[in-house]
C-alpha cells in the first residue's frame, strides 16, 4: 500500500510538471493552452511534410492558374490579419470534386474544387478558408497532439503503477479517439476566429452562416441519393466529435451578429471564376455518366447493374445498390505473369479462404474468378473476386479487378446483373472516348421570364436534377429566381 501511495504521487509530480512546462498562450485567444508536446517549428515540419502526401490522396493540385491566385490572394489577405502572419502559408485548391476544406499545422490549407462549385461569392469561399486558418493560429493539431499524448503517458504510469495493462490500453484507446478529428469546441472557436478574420478584412460576415445552410442542404441531398432520411443529417448523439452543421449556423449567425461586418461579397467576381470550371470527376480520373464509367485515357469501360450508384475515387470506383450490395472496382499496381487463376489467392486476397476458382475469358481477356463467404455483425454476405488481364504492346500489362459483395439472399437475384457487368468491360477507340465529355460549371444571367426550370433542363446530370440546381445556387425548395441574378448550371 505504501509503495502504491509513492507511485501515484510520482505520477502527481510528472503530471503537474509536464503541465508547467507544457503550458503556452493561445496567439489566437489569449488562453494558456496544452501544447508542450508540439512546438511551431515542430507544426511547421509536419506540415511540410505531409503536404505532398495530400496532394497524392487527392488528385494533386487544380492547375488553373487564375483559380491558384485568386484564391491565393484571398488567403493570404485573411492570414495577413490573423495572429500568426509572419509563418509561411500555403494555400492550395485541390483538384478533387469532393466537397472538404482542411489545414495541416504550420500554415497549410486546403479547398477542393468540389467546395468551390458549393460556394456562391468569394466571401462564402473566404469564410471556408478563414475557418481553416483559425484552426492553425488557435494551434489545434498541436493541443490534440498534446493531450492524447499526455493521456498516452499517463496511461503507461497507471499501468506501471496498478500493474494492469487493461488501464493502460484504456488510456491509448481515448488518445486514438481524441487524434480522429477536432472536437466541438475547436470547430465552434475555428468558427469564432474565422468570423473575426472576416470582419478584419472587411468581407460579410454573415456569408459564414450562409455557406454553411448551404453545406447543411448538401448533405441532405446526399442523405437522399443514398436513399437516407435527409433529417438525419442534423442527429447528433452525445459522443459525437463534431458539432452538427445546424449548430454551427445558429453559432455562425450569432458571431455574425457580435462582429462588425464589412461590405465584401465579390459575387461577380467568383462567378466568373468559376466558369467553365470541372464539375465531378477529372477525366485523368476517369468520370462516370449514368451507370457507366468510363476512362478516356487508358480507354476503357463498364456499366453496372440498373439499382446500383457509381461513385468515383483516387483508388476505386465503388457502386452501392440494394440491402448492402456493392461493387468496386480497382486497377492492380504491379503486372502479373502467372495464371489468372493463381493471381487471386497468391497475390490479391491472401488470406481469403476460397469455395472455388474458376478461369474466364471476358472480350477476349484472360480472367479468373473465386468465390468466398463471410459473417458480419449486419449479416451473411458471398464475395467474389475476379481478375481480368489485359495484355499491352509495351509490357506495362494490365489487371482490372472486380469485388463483388452481396447479401446471401440476394445473391441468386443479382448475378445476372453482375456477370454483366463484368463481361460489359470492354476497351474503347479513341474516337469513342472522345465522345464522352466531363461536366462543367457554366454562369449564366437570369433574364425576363427566366424560371427555375429554365436552367434545370439545361443541367447535364442523370437525377436530381432541380435539387442539384438549387442547392449549388443557395436556393431554397420554394425560392425563385430574381432577374439579373449569376446561376450556376452543371453542363457539358
Amino acid at each position: 500500500m505504501m509503495q502504491m501511495q509513492k507511485l501515484f504521487g510520482l505520477v502527481l509530480v510528472l503530471l503537474a510538471t509536464a503541465g508547467l512546462a507544457g503550458c503556452s498562450v493561445n496567439p489566437a485567444t489569449g488562453d494558456q493552452n496544452f501544447t508542450g508536446f508540439m512546438s511551431l517549428d515542430d507544426e511547421q515540419r509536419i506540415g511540410a511534410t505531409e503536404h505532398p502526401k495530400i496532394l497524392k490522396s487527392f488528385g494533386g493540385a487544380y492547375k488553373d492558374q487564375a483559380v491558384i491566385t485568386y484564391v491565393n490572394n484571398i488567403g493570404n489577405q485573411l492570414a495577413a490579419k490573423s495572429e500568426l502572419p509572419n509563418i509561411t502559408w500555403t494555400f492550395t485548391v485541390l483538384n478533387s470534386p469532393q466537397i472538404n476544406a482542411f489545414a495541416l499545422p504550420g500554415g497549410y490549407v486546403y479547398v477542393t474544387r468540389g467546395l468551390m462549385a458549393l460556394a456562391s461569392s468569394e466571401a462564402e469561399l473566404a469564410g471556408v478558408m478563414a475557418h481553416e486558418i483559425g484552426h492553425v493560429t488557435g494551434r489545434h493539431t498541436a493541443q490534440r497532439y498534446s493531450k492524447a499524448t499526455g493521456a498516452s503517458v499517463l496511461g503507461a504510469i497507471l499501468g506501471i503503477a496498478v500493474g494492469s495493462s487493461a488501464v493502460s490500453e484504456l488510456f491509448n484507446v481515448g488518445a486514438g479517439l481524441y487524434l480522429k478529428s477536432f472536437s466541438r469546441e475547436q470547430e465552434f472557436e475555428a468558427d469564432s476566429l474565422g468570423v473575426r478574420y472576416l470582419s478584419r478584412t472587411n468581407y460579410d460576415t454573415k456569408s459564414m452562416a450562409s455557406f454553411l445552410s448551404k453545406l447543411r442542404s448538401h448533405s441532405q441531398l446526399e442523405a437522399k441519393r443514398h436513399e437516407k432520411d435527409p433529417s438525419s443529417v442534423d442527429q447528433g448523439n452525445m459522443f459525437a466529435t463534431h458539432p452538427r452543421t445546424i449548430d454551427r449556423v445558429q453559432r455562425a449567425i450569432k458571431n455574425a451578429k457580435g462582429a462588425k461586418s464589412g461590405t465584401r461579397l465579390g459575387t461577380v467576381d467568383y462567378m466568373e471564376r468559376l466558369h467553365k470550371m470541372l464539375y465531378g470527376d477529372d477525366p485523368k480520373e476517369g468520370f462516370i455518366k449514368g451507370r457507366t464509367f468510363i476512362h478516356p485515357e487508358l480507354q476503357f469501360r463498364f456499366e453496372v447493374p440498373e439499382g446500383f450508384r457509381l461513385f468515383n475515387s483516387p483508388r476505386a470506383v465503388v457502386a452501392r445498390g440494394p440491402k448492402g450490395a456493392i461493387i468496386q472496382f480497382d486497377m492492380a499496381g504491379k503486372p502479373y505473369n502467372g495464371a489468372m487463376t493463381s493471381y487471386i489467392p497468391n497475390v490479391w486476397a491472401k488470406r481469403g479462404s476460397f469455395q472455388r476458382f474458376e478461369p474466364l475469358t471476358v472480350n477476349g481477356l484472360e480472367g479468373a474468378t473465386a468465390t468466398t463467404r463471410m459473417r458480419q455483425q449486419s449479416g451473411t454476405f458471398d464475395l467474389r473476386f475476379i481478375a481480368i488481364r489485359q495484355r499491352m504492346n509495351r509490357g506495362d500489362d494490365r489487371i482490372y479487378r472486380f469485388m463483388f459483395l452481396t447479401p446471401v439472399n440476394l445473391t441468386e437475384r443479382l448475378s445476372l446483373g453482375l456477370r454483366q457487368t463484368t463481361f460489359s468491360l470492354r476497351s474503347v477507340s479513341f474516337s469513342e472516348a472522345q465522345k464522352f465529355r466531363p461536366t462543367r460549371i457554366l454562369i449564366k444571367p437570369v433574364r425576363a421570364n427566366d424560371a427555375v426550370q429554365t436552367f434545370v433542363r439545361q443541367m447535364s446530370i442523370g437525377d436530381f436534377r432541380e435539387e442539384t440546381f438549387r442547392v449549388i445556387n443557395g436556393l431554397g425548395a420554394n425560392d425563385n429566381l430574381r432577374r439579373g441574378k449569376l446561376v450556376k448550371i452543371i453542363s457539358e
